[in-house]
C-alpha cells in the first residue's frame, strides 16, 4: 500500500526521517521510517534520498509499505482473566506489566500468546502478530480490552472505535490537587520530535480529547476518572502531564523517581460497546489491582 504526503509549511527545512516518523508513521519506531528509506521504498519528487534529506515545502512523499514480517508464535499458558467470552469475542482484564502483542524489540510472552493458549479462534484482519486485537492498553497500564474472535465482529468493532462508539474509562492517580471538579483536555498528540519512545501534546498531531472528573483529592494526589473521546497513544499519561497532573508512578511523563513498583496508577476500570451481532449494548467493569487499591487505602489513612 502506497502512502503520500506534501510537505506543509511547518515541516520544511526538517529531515526526511523525522517527518515520517511524525505524519505517516507516528505509530513506528525511527529505525523502522530509516530501514524504508534505505530500501528504497520512500522517494521525494520521484527520486530516491537519504534519510537525512532536508525537506522543502511543496515536496511529493511517496512511500512503498515494506511487508509485515511475521513471526513465529508460540501459545503461552498466561493464565489470563477472561472476564466474559462468546463466538464472537471476549473481554480480557490485562494485569500490568503485560505487553498487548510481539513487536521486533519485544521478545517475553504477551498477551497474544496467551489468547493462543486459551481461546481457539481469534480474528486474522490484524495479521499472525495481532491476532483479535482491536485496540491496546500500555504494558504497565491494567484493565480491560476487548478481543474479536472473527473477521466480522473485529471489523464491527473496530469501525464503532473508530466512530468513538466504544466507551472506556480508566481510573488515574495523578500529581496535585485541581481547582474545578471536571473538564475536558482538547490536545492533539503525535510522536515526540526528538524521543521516540515518548507522545507529545503538539498543535501538528493528530485530534485528541480526554473527559476527566475528580474522584477524590488527598492533597499532594487527585483521584480522577478519565473518559477517552479517542484513543492516541498513551493518550492520558500525555494529557495528564500536559496539564501538570502527571500520573503517579509514569516515569516517562511524570518524575523520573517514581511511587510503587509495577507501573502507573492507571486502570482502564469500564468498557462499553455494542455487540457485533446480537446489537446489545454491553457494559463491562473491572476493580483496581491489589497495588492501586493498597496505596488509595494508604492515602485515605494518611488524610485523615
Amino acid at each position: 500500500m502506497k502512502k503520500h504526503y506534501k510537505v506543509e509549511q511547518e515541516h520544511a527545512s526538517l529531515r526526511l526521517d523525522q517527518v515520517l516518523n511524525m505524519v505517516l508513521f507516528a505509530d513506528q519506531s525511527r529505525s523502522f521510517v530509516q530501514r524504508l528509506i534505505k530500501e528504497g521504498t520512500c522517494t521525494v519528487n520521484g527520486l530516491k534520498v537519504k534519510t537525512g534529506y532536508q525537506l522543502r515545502e511543496g515536496d511529493l512523499i511517496e512511500v512503498d509499505e515494506l511487508p509485515v514480517k511475521t513471526l513465529n508464535l508460540e501459545a503461552v499458558d498466561l493464565k489470563l482473566d477472561i472476564v466474559y467470552e462468546d463466538d464472537d469475542l471476549l473481554v480480557i482484564n490485562k494485569p500490568q506489566g503485560m505487553v498487548v502483542h510481539p513487536a521486533s524489540s519485544y521478545h517475553e510472552p504477551t498477551l497474544v500468546h496467551g489468547l493462543l493458549h486459551q481461546v481457539d479462534e481469534l480474528s486474522t484482519i490484524n495479521g499472525v502478530v495481532r491476532p483479535g486485537i482491536v485496540h491496546r492498553i500500555d504494558k504497565d497500564t491494567s484493565g480491560l480490552l476487548v478481543v474479536a474472535k472473527n473477521d466480522q465482529s473485529h471489523q464491527v468493532l473496530s469501525n464503532e472505535l473508530q466512530d468513538h462508539l466504544i466507551k472506556r474509562i480508566y481510573i488515574a492517580l495523578v500529581y496535585g490537587d485541581f481547582t474545578e471538579k471536571e473538564g475536558t483536555i482538547s490536545a492533539p498528540i503525535a510522536r515526540h520530535p526528538k524521543n521516540r519512545l515518548k507522545m507529545t501534546a503538539i498543535a501538528t498531531g493528530k485530534p485528541a480529547k480526554t473527559h476527566f472528573k475528580v474522584i477524590e483529592r488527598f492533597g499532594q494526589y487527585t483521584l480522577v476518572q478519565c473518559e477517552l473521546e479517542t484513543g492516541r497513544t498513551h493518550q492520558i499519561r500525555v494529557h495528564m502531564a500536559f496539564i501538570n497532573h502527571p500520573v503517579v508512578g509514569d516515569p516517562l511523563y511524570g518524575p523520573k523517581e517514581v511511587i510503587g513498583d509495577k507501573g502507573q496508577f492507571l486502570h482502564a476500570t469500564e468498557l462499553t460497546f455494542t455487540h457485533p451481532t446480537k446489537k446489545e449494548q454491553m457494559t463491562f467493569h473491572a476493580d483496581l489491582p491489589q497495588n492501586f487499591s493498597d496505596f488509595i487505602a494508604m492515602l485515605r489513612k494518611n488524610s485523615v
